[in-house]
Formats: C-alpha cells, sequence, structure tokens
C-alpha cells in the first residue's frame, strides 16, 4: 500500500516538473506587415510670373523691294538714326534687298584693363625671408638700428629726430541733401509704358477710321488749310520731313518704348528731330501734302505695329 501511494506521487511530481521546465513557444511575426512609408512631401506650388507686355520685334530684318530705312524704322517703332548706327550705315538712304538689318542694339564689349604689378622697393634680399613680395617690401622698408654710445648728446639727437607731426584731417564739404517736394511724381516704370493721357491732334470731321484689312493704319481728321496739328501726347521727335512716300509732310514722335504717334499730309513743320515736346503743343500746319483734300492721318503704333486710335482718344 504504501509502494502504491509512493508510486503514485512520484509519477505527479514529475508530470510537474515536466510543465515548469516546458518553453514557451517564440512569438510569431506577421512580416506582411510593414512599417507605412509616409509619403513624399510634394513641393509647394511657385507662382507664376506676372506676364508683361513682351517686345514682339525681331532682332533682326530682310530688307525687301521697295524698303526705306526710314519705313524699316516706323514699321518697328524705331529712330532711324539709331538704325543706322546699329548697323554701320554711313548713308540712310543707301540700302540693298535681302540686307540684314539690326533692329536692337548691339551688345556692348567689355574690356578689362591688365592689373598691374605692386611696385617694388629696391633693396638688398634678406637672407632666411619668405619669396613673398610683400613680406619682402615690408622687411625693406623698414628703418635700420644703429647703435651709438650713450651719451647726453647722443640722447637729445635721438629725442630731436623722434618727433610726431600733427596730423590734420581734411576739411570735407557737407553735402547737399535733396528734399523730396510732396507734388513730385516718382520716376515712371515700365509697367507706365502702357498708360498715356492720349488727346485729340486736332478738331474737325472724323473722315476715316482704322481697319487693318483695308490697310488704314490710322485715322484722318478734316480741317482747314493752316490749321493747328498739335502733339497728342508728351515726347521726343523722331523724324520731321517727306521721307515717306505716301505720307507727305510727315511728323513722328516717340512717346516712351512702346507708342509712337504719326502726323501725316501737313502743310509746315513746325518742329525737328531730337526735339523734345509736349502734349498739345502744336507741331505743324494742316495740309494736303501727297492728298487729295486738306487733312490729318493721324497714327498711334505700339512696337511699330499700327493700333486703332480711337481706342486710346478720349470719347
Amino acid at each position: 500500500m504504501n509502494a502504491t501511494r509512493f508510486a503514485s506521487a512520484f509519477a505527479v511530481l514529475a508530470m510537474l516538473a515536466g510543465c515548469m521546465t516546458a518553453r514557451h513557444p517564440a512569438p510569431v511575426s506577421d512580416r506582411t506587415q510593414q512599417t507605412p512609408v509616409k509619403p513624399a512631401v510634394k513641393p509647394a506650388p511657385v507662382a507664376a510670373p506676372v506676364a508683361r507686355s513682351a517686345d514682339p520685334r525681331p532682332e533682326f530684318y530682310t530688307v525687301k523691294k521697295g524698303d526705306t530705312l526710314y519705313t524699316i524704322a516706323l514699321d518697328h517703332g524705331l529712330d532711324y538714326k539709331e538704325l543706322a548706327e546699329w548697323n554701320n550705315l554711313d548713308n540712310p538712304n543707301v540700302i540693298r534687298v535681302d540686307q540684314q538689318l539690326r533692329l536692337r542694339a548691339p551688345a556692348s564689349t567689355v574690356v578689362t584693363a591688365p592689373l598691374k604689378a605692386p611696385p617694388k622697393v629696391e633693396g638688398r634680399p634678406v637672407s632666411g625671408a619668405p619669396s613673398v613680395a610683400g613680406a619682402n617690401d615690408a622687411i625693406k622698408s623698414q628703418p635700420k638700428g644703429v647703435k651709438v654710445p650713450y651719451s647726453d648728446q647722443a640722447l637729445a639727437q635721438l629725442s630731436g629726430q623722434v618727433q610726431t607731426k600733427p596730423v590734420v584731417p581734411p576739411v570735407v564739404p557737407p553735402v547737399a541733401k535733396t528734399e523730396v517736394r510732396p507734388d513730385e511724381k516718382p520716376a515712371a516704370s515700365e509697367d507706365d509704358d502702357e498708360k498715356i493721357d492720349w488727346g485729340w491732334p486736332a478738331t474737325g470731321k472724323l473722315l476715316s477710321t482704322f481697319n487693318e484689312s483695308t490697310n488704314l493704319k490710322g485715322i484722318g481728321i478734316a480741317g482747314k488749310l493752316g490749321q493747328a496739328v498739335i502733339a497728342s501726347a508728351p515726347g521726343k521727335v523722331l523724324y520731321s520731313g517727306d521721307g515717306i512716300r505716301g505720307y507727305g509732310k510727315l511728323v513722328i514722335i516717340k512717346h516712351n518704348k512702346v507708342f509712337l504717334s504719326v502726323y501725316a499730309h501737313n502743310s509746315q513743320l513746325l518742329v525737328k528731330e531730337g526735339q523734345t515736346v509736349v502734349k498739345g503743343q502744336k507741331i505743324a500746319d494742316m495740309g494736303a501734302s501727297d492728298s487729295e483734300q486738306v487733312k490729318l492721318h493721324f497714327e498711334i503704333r505700339r512696337f511699330g505695329k499700327p493700333i486703332d486710335p480711337l481706342k486710346l482718344l478720349p470719347g
């Protein structure tokens, strides 16, 4: 009986020992679950630049039959004198067919002057000194040390040699300050070239209007012989003469980098090339030169291309 109990107790202890030594299985990781990848950060959208009125004129022009330097300059809103200078033309009246003309100022060539070597100080080289010009010059320019026996006379001489001269600063005149008046306007920017306060160049009945399809490049204003023709806006006179066929006695005024105005068929011209005019200034007398009747042919051109003046003139 005791042996049976002992065997049963032993079996129970063996089972408990087996349970205590049993290892727990390692946790199984799910490799299908990966660390989430952060989405790529998109760059902030760049604001598009503000579109400005670009210059549509080409850089070169090929001369065609019937062209003159004056008509080419007018059709591209340029000064014929500058056009002749850019293309090295001694005579503006002489151009040939198929000739390439530059319509923009050539880039200026910058000439760089050669660097000058620093002045050398004459003297004997110092033994063991570095072969640098600045170091040698600094060493050579120093005074030499002289040893003299001590005496009252030598001390007096040395004391007399070491004297500092007072440095007098130069007198700088005061700079005058420029005062800006409240009524003064700042300089015009490129954006202001499109804004011009236009005025009518003459009074009279409207004979013809702008029509691009029928090659009417401006408007016709009826008037009397000798009637005043005035500048439609301030600017500079580019041309004053009768060298362009179909326009008679003609005045061309350049107002800025964008616009110019044309006044044709005059009887008398009152301004000269290069002259500055103001709005409302009398520039010519109305006439019938190269025309069947007394009238003013008026054009407004943007980069040399004719546009409808009635869209810019006051009502």
